[in-house]
């Protein structure tokens, strides 16, 4: 059998064999055996026989016990000795006070303690287990929050892969904005510089003609002024003379100053004010519309290029025969509607206007883009829009948004957007033809001259609320068609 460990070897040595603990305080007995005082004076208490070597059994003299110092250097030593061995094998097995294997655990102080720490004061009444059960115990604690922890980690891994990944995806997004942000405004500037350069050249062709008419009105005033003053010189010259001579040929005198009367120049022709009046207008348009421009430019530019109207579903809009006011004649497909001579007599439904001659669409909006147009002829008052299903039918109702009606109005010769207050639109006319796009998704609407498929005015995103929206139409002269 291989030699036992010499460092155990020394632990058993130094040991008592009465306690089995480390001595303390031992003493040499005559047989030569050696124990702890504290356990020999023990084993000899209240005995009347003689003593005797618990060991070797032999009779000895109980006065007789001499203190064996060199073996109590050595216990000490082979603590030390079972200490560092410990801390070198890379643990904390050893009480660093009683340098006593740590063999028990406290319950109360949470830490691993040895026998003698068990025995102490500090320790006595509290509860003690074996070390390997409360290392076992404390870690199934620790697995099942490790289990915990890691389900957490594998969370957080899972929010941060999510988190990159959108952010990604955004990125992408605002590089998307980007590019179509930097296109329409190259599209804007090259817009700008093509109107520019033509209303410049138009403005060019005016002045043209304004100089040619003012250089042939200076050459013809000079020449009636230089014709008047030699007729002038000359009818002051007869003036002078005496009266028989001043008579002779008077009449012929007399015709002359009446043909020398003073001709009017030629006038710059209405036609070419009006050329110049109408860059005014186109200015103010313009300006209007660069005001504007976080609205209306994505319209303006998509519709410029041809392509705006295209996003939109052309709908095929028919009037509600329900909500029509009673004075309102409907055509028998119900495609355009005028104003009648006499109130027709139709049941006060609900549904139907009663003091506005208004009329709903049958048809009803609550996502998407839709598109229809509206014929409205030359002249005459009318208001083409949309409005909410819960708009108001009976009595006077406020025609704006506040009531419901998003809409542009033509009346006593004025063209304007119904809105709180009104917006004037600076036109030379109202068109014969609009188209009412509706974006449900973004609450807009957006009316286009269906002529030119210029932009009338944009109720910018967020007007319309997310209800129903129905066709809408206030009728007054001449009749409205629904175009198909």
């Amino acid at each position: 059998m291989a030699a036992a460990n010499p460092v155990e070897s020394l632990q058993e040595e130094a040991k008592c064999p009465t306690c089995l603990e480390y001595f303390t305080e031992p003493v040499t007995l005559e047989c030569g055996h050696n124990f702890c005082r504290a356990c020999i004076s023990q084993c000899w208490e209240g005995s009347d026989k003689a003593a005797s070597c618990p060991q070797c059994r032999e009779t000895v003299q109980q006065r007789n016990l001499r203190p064996n110092r060199q073996l109590a250097n050595m216990v000490e030593i082979t603590k030390r000795l079972n200490f560092q061995t410990a801390k070198g094998a890379g643990g904390d097995g050893v009480c660093g006070e009683h340098q006593e294997t740590l063999k028990l655990f406290c319950e109360e102080d949470q830490t691993p303690i040895c026998v003698v720490c068990d025995r102490s004061r500090a320790h006595r009444a509290h509860t003690v287990v074996p070390i390997q059960e409360a290392a076992q115990e404390y870690k199934e604690r620790i697995q099942a929050h490790l289990k915990t922890l890691k389900e957490e980690r594998e969370k957080l891994l899972g929010l941060k892969t999510t988190g990159e990944r959108n952010s990604q995806e955004y990125l992408k997004q605002t590089q998307t904005e980007r590019q179509k942000i930097v296109s329409e405004f190259q599209q804007l500037r090259q817009f700008l510089e093509e109107q520019e350069r033509l209303l410049l050249a138009q403005l060019d062709k005016l002045d043209e003609e304004i100089v040619r008419i003012q250089d042939e009105n200076v050459s013809q005033l000079s020449e009636q002024i230089s014709h008047l003053s030699e007729l002038i010189s000359e009818m002051e010259g007869k003036c002078q003379k005496p009266a028989s001579e001043f008579l002779q040929d008077v009449r012929s005198t007399l015709s002359r100053c009446e043909k020398g009367k003073f001709q009017q120049p030629e006038e710059i022709s209405l036609e070419l004010e009006e050329q110049v009046s109408g860059f005014s207008w186109k200015m103010i348009v313009l300006l209007e519309t660069l005001g504007k421009f976080k609205d209306t430019l994505p319209s303006a530019l998509e519709t410029k290029r041809g392509g705006f109207l295209g996003t939109f579903r052309q709908a095929n809009v028919t009037l509600d025969p329900d909500t029509a006011h009673p004075k309102l004649v409907l055509s028998e497909g119900r495609k355009s509607v005028k104003w009648g001579d006499t109130r027709q007599y139709l049941p006060n439904n609900p549904e139907r206007f009663d003091s506005e001659p208004c009329a709903l669409g049958c048809e009803g909006f609550t996502s998407g883009r839709h598109c229809w147009e509206v014929e409205v002829g030359d002249g005459g008052c009318w208001a083409v829009g949309v409005a909410r299903e819960s708009v108001g039918r009976k009595g006077l109702i406020s025609l704006s948004p506040e009531g419901g009606i998003w809409a542009v109005q033509q009346l006593g010769g004025q063209f304007w957007a119904l809105t709180s207050p009104v917006t004037t639109l600076h036109r030379r006319r109202a068109p014969s033809r609009i188209q009412v796009c509706l974006n449900c998704d973004q609450g807009q609407v957006i009316f286009i001259d269906a002529d030119d498929k210029a932009p009338i005015f944009t109720f910018p995103p967020g007007s319309v609320p997310g209800e129903r929206i129905r066709p809408w139409l206030w009728v007054g002269r001449p009749q409205l068609r629904l175009c198909p």
